[in-house]
């Protein structure tokens, strides 16, 4: 009852609005009241300065500079095979796409081709497939790198609402992620087809890609389609996009060739760079 009450206003909030004012906030530079921010926030969820790249406080000029903060390199070294976390976040759910359904909760799924925005020929290569769903709480680092080494062939943006994606809001609002706002990024890679879903909520004021920039939100949703002569290139562990404010990341891969490994089940606590399934054959 107490998450149900917790949950219900988010109905009724101006998610978007809200959304926009915390952009502003997060990109002004306030001085003293910026430092401040960023000082209190450490505090409050026990950040560890000393692996971010700047570490010192004092070189953030604005709240988001600090909560996009780059990490030393020696800090999130990379497995040396396999598939590899792509962010800092604690599993939500993992398995198998079954039924043509990703698993959210308890008494909940979702379709595969609603959370790809209607478009059956991305979900086709997953149909079977595997799924992880990653949540990045507001202490995590927030940047996105890529499990494998990819070659891009889609990038989608599906407008929609913009639920929290807490633990409690995902037990409870049906579809979760196949209702807020998304980008879906589509690679070829050496065991076929992956996907990554970038999944908006509230307060996350925008997504963006290393290719793209900033992706601002729209009415409509939109599909950009690469050539193998134009289409970005990125290594295993490279950044791919990051968030601005907290979220979910989704990664799908195809089930022939891939294994969870056993020993990560829902609410494990991951690290980018650390090994997330291995690669059969």
């Amino acid at each position: 009852m107490i998450d149900q009450l917790k949950v219900f206003p988010q109905y009724l909030l101006p998610q978007h609005g809200l959304s926009r004012l915390m952009y502003k906030l997060t990109h002004w530079s306030g001085g003293n009241s910026t430092q401040w921010a960023i000082e209190h926030f450490i505090k409050h969820y026990g950040i560890d300065m000393s692996i971010a790249d700047p570490s010192e406080v004092k070189k953030y000029a604005t709240f988001n500079q600090f909560f996009t903060r780059a990490l030393k390199a020696e800090a999130r070294p990379l497995a040396p095979h396999g598939i590899i976390c792509p962010v800092d976040g604690e599993i939500s759910q993992i398995g198998t796409i079954e039924g043509n359904q990703l698993f959210q909760a308890k008494e909940h799924r979702f379709q595969l081709v609603d959370l790809l925005g209607g478009h059956q020929d991305l979900a086709a290569p997953f149909e079977p497939g595997l799924f992880c769903t990653l949540y990045l709480s507001p202490k995590d680092y927030h940047r996105i790198h890529l499990p494998l080494t990819g070659r891009l062939t889609d990038l989608v943006y599906v407008p929609g609402r913009l639920f929290s994606v807490n633990p409690a809001t995902t037990r409870l609002v049906p579809n979760l992620f196949a209702r807020n706002e998304r980008v879906i990024c589509r690679f070829e890679t050496e065991i076929g087809v992956m996907a990554l879903i970038l999944v908006g909520a509230l307060f996350v004021s925008s997504i963006e890609t290393v290719w793209t920039g900033t992706l601002p939100p729209t009415q409509q949703p939109q599909r950009w389609q690469y050539s193998s002569a134009t289409a970005p290139q990125l290594q295993r562990g490279a950044e791919m996009g990051r968030f601005n404010m907290g979220s979910t990341v989704i990664l799908l891969l195809p089930s022939s060739r891939v294994t969870w490994l056993p020993t990560h089940t829902p609410a494990k606590k991951l690290l980018m760079g650390q090994l997330l399934a291995e690669i059969d054959g």
